[in-house]
């Protein structure tokens, strides 16, 4: 009975205890809020103002996962989330008794049904493409879905590690984006196309200009396949990449070729190139120096825009390997708002509008067209295919099935599933072994059912799938 009555008193005594460190704390809060000048908040409403800012961040966590419908959350939504999750986890992509989907919505996508499918064995089978033929060591893939740019510094070493052996699982490539070229994306494996950004970093000089002597000895690496020279990306056209120091540790640095520490801001532009003509100059330039495919990557602002490059790449007789199009509508790490939400051309219309461009200067098969910009589903893919693109690159998608679950913390080195943060004990939750074949499950997949699109429509493969077939198309899902 004794032992009761102790335990009893114990109890109430550390129960007395923790409400006293309450109250103490609370006070202190108190004093705080009221003397404090900066937030009138706090200063008016002390402590009870706290619950205001609480419930601000709590609100999207709430949004995303109680009131917000299956297809109207942005940037992606929950429908689009479950569909990367089922194709990497090899669940198939079946719905049951009707579409969720908006299918009178006027900004849907449709394609029009042959009445004689092609065999579903037969569509499976993709005819390959050849990049840059006119150079000494050209690249001949089957690959139309692929990992578009992820830098290393922007993401983990774990994640880059993931991307690039899930690419090389499920034969696609995978582009470095502007952080250059890690040891991670060569442990990965994966066929690399290296992005040259306007930093030049990984193939950087010592006054930040383009050192081709770098480039020539990274082009000797069997593994890197192509060289893109990026001159705008469709979620910050106008501007640079932009890492906040804190996530330039000392390999990021070396990888670079920056300082350890210093926020790392890329230029709105490249220095080298003002104009069409020494546009094309540069892409000579980089073909001789590497031997291999060079492309290059903007986001379209006016279609006019195009005639001059275009004129200046006949006058040089120089063409780019490819043109990789971006859509206002990417994504990246971090960006200004103002870019984001309001510069540059959605992809639903830069995509037609370079075609036409292409067809109009003739250059349309000699230029081969890859597109990016939130193209994670099927009938995105499928719609850009049949607007003549040959490939479909992505990062968001790739990144769902690594685990990202939209937490919009990418620029703050807090990524609560070890995607976008170098901070070792969240980096330590993603295991690039099970994540890799997670991405690779998602690109093998989606193409599967690229695939049904493809053979409904009665095309001979993904590729082939004829622009009038889309019967209703405004802007991408």
């Amino acid at each position: 009975m004794s032992l009761l009555i102790d335990i009893l008193f114990f109890m109430a005594a550390l129960f007395i205890t923790v409400i006293g460190m309450v109250v103490l704390f609370l006070f202190f809060v108190y004093l705080h809020d009221r003397l404090q000048t900066r937030n009138a908040i706090y200063r008016n409403y002390p402590v009870l103002g706290h619950m205001r800012y609480i419930l601000k961040e709590l609100g999207v966590f709430f949004r995303s996962y109680f009131f917000a419908a299956d297809r109207e959350e942005l940037p992606f939504n929950r429908f689009q989330r479950e569909f990367v999750n089922n194709m990497a986890d090899n669940k198939g992509g079946v719905i049951a008794f009707g579409s969720g989907y908006n299918l009178h919505d006027d900004s849907s996508i449709s394609f029009a049904n042959s009445f004689y499918p092609t065999l579903t064995e037969d569509v499976m089978h993709v005819r390959a493409v050849t990049f840059g033929s006119d150079t000494p060591n050209p690249y001949t893939t089957e690959s139309y879905f692929n990992i578009s740019g992820t830098s290393y510094g922007s993401m983990s070493s774990n994640a880059i590690f993931a991307l690039s052996r899930g690419a090389k699982l499920a034969g696609a490539w995978h582009n470095t984006g502007e952080g250059g070229f890690s040891h991670y994306h060569e442990k990965g494996g994966a066929d690399t196309v290296f992005q040259i950004g306007t930093a030049n970093y990984g193939v950087r000089g010592e006054n930040g200009a383009l050192d081709y002597d770098k480039l020539t000895q990274l082009a000797s690496k069997e593994q890197i396949v192509m060289f893109e020279i990026k001159l705008s990306q469709g979620a910050k056209p106008g501007k640079g990449g932009i890492l906040p120091g804190n996530k330039v540790t000392s390999e990021i640095a070396k990888t670079r070729g920056i300082p350890e520490g210093q926020d790392s801001i890329s230029p709105n532009r490249r220095e080298d190139v003002g104009n069409g003509d020494e546009l094309a100059e540069l892409i000579a330039r980089v073909k001789q120096a590497t031997g291999k495919p060079v492309g290059i990557k903007f986001v379209l602002g006016r279609p006019q825009d195009l005639d001059e490059i275009f004129k200046s790449f006949k006058k040089h007789n120089v063409y780019p390997s490819f043109i990789t199009l971006d859509g206002a509508d990417g994504g990246t790490g971090a960006a200004p708002a103002a870019l984001m939400d309001h510069v540059g051309m959605l992809l639903d219309r830069s995509l037609p509008a370079l075609m036409h461009a292409l067809e109009a200067h003739g250059l349309r098969e000699q230029i081969p067209v890859c597109a990016s910009g939130k193209l994670i589903t099927p009938a995105d893919i499928a719609w850009a295919l049949a607007e003549g693109a040959v490939a479909v690159n992505s990062a968001r998608g790739p990144m769902f099935a690594l685990g990202c679950i939209q937490a919009l913390q990418c620029d703050k080195n807090t990524c609560p599933t070890g995607i976008t943060t170098h901070n070792k004990r969240l980096m330590r939750g993603l295991n690039p072994k099970v994540k890799s074949q997670r991405v690779a499950n998602y690109i093998t997949n989606t193409k599967k059912q690229v695939g049904y699109i493809a053979h409904a429509t009665g095309a001979a493969c993904a590729r082939s799938i004829a622009k009038d077939r889309v019967i209703r198309k405004s802007h991408t899902s």
